[in-house]
């Protein structure tokens, strides 16, 4: 019997990407024979990490457990299979969030969730990375059993020594450094954290920079929309980062005197982890996955207006007390996530499928 992962694109640094290797290494460490498929494979990945979806020789006896997050001709590919199937749903985004941007990745979620409707009663078993994706799986019609297991995340990859240049550039003096990690993309509002940037920077705190820590394509149509909102409000010192190495993201959550989340679609959201991982207060919009995921480990807000966002930062950066209970119960919250947790349960889960139970 062989655990076989499967997914359309298997990316170098994303958090799917990152989940799917880790669980990898997973089942190799407690004994399975498994391999990673897919039809993409990031040249920047290890030789080995995986092999393409043409190269899989079915056996009967396989599991195979299939990463759902986006649009993709596999996941009807998926349904022939015979083995015992499994979906690990990662959530779509809505299609509405990319339709005045990105015509095409607009299509591709709204293929996405077709595909994933489709699946609903094609599979043995499902897990999802939050309750709110597993309510998503049941309105789409899925009966099956459905287990919530969070992102199994590498945090002994977090141990790693954060880029001296960017801890000594910004982090020895007195400005408030506030950072947002996440690919450049509309569902995650960057806008709305640069409006709130901009008050707090113009009416509290001329001493503070905003980091986006994030990749972006330069001719990216919301991408250029965010630069030249920047250039219109006239605001100083916000940074898009672009895709970077390990080593500098380390290094702004290293420096990070709040992290800030104002996005309008989260599945789960890897990022409000890390920031409690490096101790960061977290100032956070309470929209889907977010508030299940952050838990008591933040600053949760109904409203994302400027003026509350900025205010809230100034609370945060100036109340010790408050900023000292944020990162205690973010430690907290921390030791649901923590890597063994996960991974138990985890595998749990697969022996019971194994077993029929």
């Amino acid at each position: 019997m062989r655990i076989i992962q499967m997914l359309p694109v298997l990316a170098f640094g994303d958090a799917i990407g990152n989940d799917t290797v880790t669980l990898k290494k997973t089942l190799q460490q407690a004994g399975y024979e498994t391999e990673i498929y897919a039809e993409i494979i990031d040249g920047r990945l290890p030789k080995d990490t995986a092999f393409p979806v043409m190269d899989y020789d079915e056996r009967s006896d396989d599991i195979i457990i299939y990463h759902l997050s986006t649009g993709a001709e596999l996941n009807y590919k998926f349904e022939r299979f015979k083995c015992r199937k499994i979906i690990m749903y990662h959530n779509i985004t809505p299609p509405e969030f990319f339709s005045d941007y990105n015509t095409e990745a607009a299509m591709s979620c709204k293929e996405g969730l077709s595909a994933a409707e489709f699946l609903s009663d094609k599979v043995d078993f499902c897990f999802a990375d939050s309750e709110f994706n597993k309510h998503d799986l049941r309105k789409m019609g899925y009966e099956c059993e459905i287990d919530v297991l969070p992102i199994l995340i590498a945090f002994k990859d977090f141990e790693k020594k954060p880029n001296a240049g960017i801890l000594k550039k910004y982090g020895n003096d007195d400005y408030v450094n506030i950072v947002f990690t996440g690919r450049v993309a509309p569902n995650k509002k960057h806008e709305d954290i640069i409006r709130a940037f901009y008050y707090y920077k113009k009416y509290i705190n001329v001493k503070s920079r905003l980091f986006l820590v994030g990749s972006f394509g330069i001719n990216d149509r919301y991408y250029q929309r965010l630069a030249k909102y920047v250039e219109k409000l006239g605001v100083k010192e916000v940074y898009f980062t672009g895709h970077i190495k390990f080593d500098e993201i380390l290094a702004y959550y290293s420096i990070a005197d709040v992290f800030l989340c104002l996005s309008e679609h989260e599945g789960f959201c890897v990022p409000l982890v890390e920031a409690m991982y490096f101790n960061v207060p977290i100032i956070a919009y309470d929209c889907c996955a977010v508030g299940e995921t952050l838990g008591n480990a933040g600053l949760l807000l109904s409203d994302k207006s400027p003026e509350i966002v900025g205010e809230a930062i100034h609370r945060v950066v100036s109340d010790e007390k408050l900023k000292e209970i944020m990162v205690s119960n973010g430690k907290e919250r921390l030791e649901y996530f923590s890597h063994d947790r996960i991974k138990n349960q985890f595998l749990e889960s697969v022996q019971r499928l194994i077993k029929g139970v």
